[in-house]
């Protein structure tokens, strides 16, 4: 997504694309999202950042905003094809975040009680019918005011190359800066 946001006019001042290991635990990520944030944050004198994640990386940002201090520096928080309760796929791995991405693993459970889309950001979501990584197809959805919106049948790294859900993804994040 980030070589179409520069297209329709964002600045690579204004883009990070960030990678982890993604065997750690994501509340290890989540920690280096914090510091990611910051970092952002103390380089471009904004006052929040709109984070969009796929998959896995749902549950690190969330995890951040809920517990590590990102409700107030974090505005959207977008997934794509998320993890967010769980995938029986994650059954067939066994390092640290697998565990934790299991369906009702303690990870997910504490994490999604109460309000899931909790605190002061805005919350969107985007899944497929067709995602091959995400089962059951419903675990992306989050109650709690958040925007969960179903796709064409597209399979999991698709969310993030697909046209259409790009649009929405932009448009959405730009909802933010309406008067």
């Amino acid at each position: 997504m980030v070589s179409r946001f520069k297209a329709d006019g964002w600045t690579d001042a204004e883009l990070v694309n960030w990678s982890y290991n993604f065997n750690q635990s994501n509340a290890t990520t989540a920690s280096l999202i914090s510091q990611k944030v910051d970092s952002i944050l103390k380089a471009t004198g904004a006052t929040h950042v709109d984070i969009i994640t796929h998959s896995m990386g749902s549950l690190s940002a969330r995890y951040y905003v809920r517990n590590l201090g990102g409700d107030g520096k974090v505005d959207a928080l977008v997934s794509l094809g998320g993890t967010n309760h769980g995938t029986v796929t994650a059954d067939f791995c066994f390092s640290t975040s697998c565990i934790e991405m299991r369906p009702n693993s303690s990870f997910t459970t504490t994490l999604n009680e109460g309000d899931e889309s909790w605190g002061s950001p805005r919350y969107a979501v985007w899944w497929s019918p067709c995602d091959e990584v995400i089962s059951p197809h419903s675990s992306p959805l989050l109650s709690g005011g958040a925007l969960n919106t179903e796709t064409t049948c597209l399979q999991h790294s698709q969310l993030h190359e697909d046209s259409t859900v790009y649009q929405q993804v932009r448009d959405w994040v730009n909802t933010a800066f309406a008067p």
